[in-house]
């Protein structure tokens, strides 16, 4: 399928990062990408983010010696975006990622993720689809715990909006408030360090959101979590893999009691909790996370 349109930023030169375009699957994937080697080191973002959320980190895991790959996902900047539901499912969604490890010729993988990301992430460790070095989450709970926790008035309450986005065409319409501005201002609205997330980062999301399909690309992944659930069979749910968890305590939509019991799920994990830190913890406190990339993640 074809690309949606030209790169959705346009890194600075010095910072060893290029946007390319990927066939990967039945789909293009616009990638930003540093680095070289055989341990591809693969970054996927959330909603309503794009790679670009990952541009503290990149670089860093270059210097590391990881060949980094930070995709759009589908339906996002100047990805393939498909149309209908149904190819926003999980099945459809992992299948992007052993299909970009597949292209990328790899011979071993680190997988980190956020929001959307690590849905996806954590679906993919689980199914073992292709074999991880290591697993990097950041604020988004193992499936098993989000299950627990959505029957919780606490998390259901902070949920809302997963159910207005089941709604025909007004999600979009919100989204599309400000000439999609609205949909940066999101982001920063909701951060703790607010500085960090200016006028001029705002734009890169609010104008990717504002390509034609985006908006109900980007909506289409809550649809069809709520109407094709059983299209990956996630087996015994539990992660073999070293994962890493990174959480900002100040999530305005997921709980930090979503973080308890995933010992129960994961057989080797490490919990780094940032307080004072939102949802958008790589990019709240770049530095911070970081710091524990690197302390954490053995050099490629």
């Amino acid at each position: 399928m074809k690309p949606s349109g030209g790169p959705s930023w346009r890194p600075d030169p010095s910072s060893g990062v290029s946007i390319d375009f990927v066939e990967a699957g039945e789909l293009t994937f616009e990638v930003a990408q540093a680095g070289e080697g055989d341990h591809l080191a693969l970054m996927l973002h959330g909603f309503p983010e794009l790679h670009f959320s990952w541009r503290h980190q990149i670089p860093l895991l270059a210097e590391m010696g990881y060949r980094v790959w930070a995709p759009n996902l589908r339906g996002y900047g100047g990805t393939s975006r498909p149309k209908g539901v149904r190819n926003y499912a999980m099945d459809k969604l992992t299948g992007d990622v052993e299909a970009l490890i597949a292209a990328s010729g790899a011979k071993k993988v680190t997988l980190l993720a956020h929001d959307w990301g690590a849905i996806i992430a954590w679906a993919f460790a689980i199914t073992r689809k292709t074999a991880l070095e290591r697993l990097v989450v950041m604020n988004v709970p193992h499936p098993k715990c989000a299950m627990r926790e959505i029957k919780r008035w606490h998390q259901r309450k902070k949920s809302w909006y997963i159910y207005f986005f089941q709604l025909p065409v007004l999600p979009e319409a919100m989204l599309a408030r400000k000439g999609g501005d609205a949909v940066g201002e999101l982001i920063a609205s909701t951060s703790c360090n607010k500085e960090r997330l200016g006028p001029q980062i705002q734009a890169v999301y609010s104008d990717a959101s504002i390509r034609p399909g985006a908006r109900t690309a980007m909506v289409n992944y809550y649809r069809a979590l709520a109407r094709h659930r059983d299209t990956l069979d996630m087996g015994d749910f539990r992660v073999e893999v070293p994962t890493l968890m990174v959480w900002g305590e100040e999530d305005v939509a997921i709980h930090i009691k979503c973080t308890e019991g995933t010992e129960d799920w994961v057989t080797d994990l490490t919990l780094k909790r940032f307080p004072g830190v939102s949802h958008w913890v790589q990019q709240d406190a770049p530095d911070r996370v970081n710091a524990i990339l690197q302390q954490w993640l053995p050099s490629a």
